[in-house]
This record gives C-alpha cells, sequence and structure tokens, in this order.
C-alpha cells in the first residue's frame, strides 16, 4: 500500500497485539511534528529512544485546513510527559509565567490515579479545531469513561477537530462513518464496524459469555 487514505474526522487502527498499530501511529505522529514520547508539538524532550525509523519512510500530506491545536498521546509514555510538564513548570514559577499545568486541570497529573490523568487531558487540555493522535486511550477508561470519551471526541470534531486513534476499544471504534483500519497477517484492510474481528470477538462472547469461559478453560491449547 503506497497511500493510506485519513478520515476528515475519525480514523482508528485496530489488531492484535504485535500487529504494528502503535508503531504505525508512533510514525505518523513524529512525521507530523509531534514528540515521540507524547505531548503537544511544543514538546521536546526524550526519556528513552524506543520508537522506530518508520516516520523516516513516510510523508504526510495534509489539505488547506490548518488545525490550531494538536496533542499525541502516548499511553506507555504519559508518565513521561507528565512529568516533564512538572519539569517546565519549575521553569515557568521562576519567570513568573502561567503554568503549563493549568491547561491540564491545574493538579499535577501524578497526584491523580492513571485513569483520571488521561480523563484530565481529554477534558481540559483538547480545545478544539486539532489535530489528535492517541495511541490506546481506552487502557486506562473504565467502560462508562469510554463512552464519555466518545461524546467528547464528538464534541471536538464539531469543532473541527481530526483524530487518528489506534485501540482495541469495540466501543470508540462505534463513532458513526468512521474509518476503521484492521491490521493482520495479511496486512492493512478497511473494514466496517461489525465486520471486524474486534466487535465479533466482543459480540460472541456476550451472547454466550458462560459457555466461552467454559471452551476456554477445558481447551489447554488456547493460548499455546
Amino acid at each position: 500500500m503506497d497511500k493510506l487514505k485519513i478520515h476528515p474526522e475519525v480514523t482508528f487502527f485496530i489488531g492484535e497485539n504485535g500487529m504494528g498499530k502503535s508503531t504505525l501511529i508512533e510514525a505518523i505522529a513524529v512525521a507530523s511534528g509531534f514528540n515521540a514520547e507524547g505531548g503537544s508539538k511544543n514538546f521536546n524532550f526524550g526519556t528513552r529512544a524506543s520508537h522506530s525509523s518508520l516516520h523516516q519512510y513516510i510523508r504526510t500530506v495534509r489539505g488547506v485546513k490548518r488545525h490550531t491545536d494538536g496533542f499525541f498521546l502516548r499511553s506507555e509514555s504519559f508518565f513521561n510527559v507528565a512529568t516533564q510538564i512538572e519539569k517546565l513548570d519549575e521553569d515557568e514559577t521562576e519567570n513568573n509565567l502561567p503554568k503549563i499545568m493549568d491547561s491540564y486541570g491545574g493538579v499535577s497529573l501524578h497526584e491523580l490515579s492513571h485513569g483520571e490523568s488521561f480523563w484530565a487531558l481529554f477534558v481540559n487540555r483538547f480545545g478544539g479545531n486539532g489535530f489528535y493522535i492517541l495511541d490506546e486511550p481506552e487502557s486506562a477508561l473504565s467502560p462508562s469513561r469510554q463512552l464519555a470519551m466518545l461524546y467528547k471526541i464528538h464534541q471536538l470534531i464539531a469543532s473541527g477537530s481530526q483524530f487518528i486513534i489506534a485501540t482495541h476499544s469495540p466501543i470508540l471504534i462505534a463513532y458513526p462513518n468512521a474509518l476503521v483500519y484492521e491490521l493482520g497477517p495479511n496486512g492493512l484492510q478497511a473494514r466496517n464496524y461489525k465486520d471486524t474481528e474486534l466487535f465479533k470477538t466482543y459480540a460472541d462472547f456476550m451472547k454466550d459469555s458462560d459457555g466461552h469461559v467454559r471452551q476456554l478453560l477445558k481447551d489447554e491449547t488456547n493460548f499455546d
């Protein structure tokens, strides 16, 4: 695949672990000017060089619309972003400048639970007309918060925002008219919501959870 179409509102990447979702979305973020460990385009720090070189081989092409906000949420390194905010705010205090933390709810993200820190980011930092790249944002959120996030995404899209999201959440990919790419052994394929393995797996389990669990625990070869 030489070109990858991105939806003007929301594009999802789904697939099993190890299929390359995070590598791809990280490459898109870095090629778009974001820091590899996450944050806004103003963040420029590195805790550990763990990102791939894929960004060097892709080129992003944007339309005439220019977003005024942006953020790359990389779930596995969000702790590092929170630490960087505190370090920058120490410098801002010395220079009598407004604290960056105020844009995230006014409370240190380290003082919140993992889920609450993610939610503080969505509610306070994302301001609309933004380009937001999210890698597994549901990892710290309960199902009810994922539903709330779906509504928040809808509000931000209404104010001109665009999302690219890698996820394992069947709730998030239910967003209407979203472009969903499924990564698998045969590459990258566009899928309808209910044709994805993610939806089918959850739907089958919910239809007969007791039966699925009995079969799973009885068959010792399931995860060999």
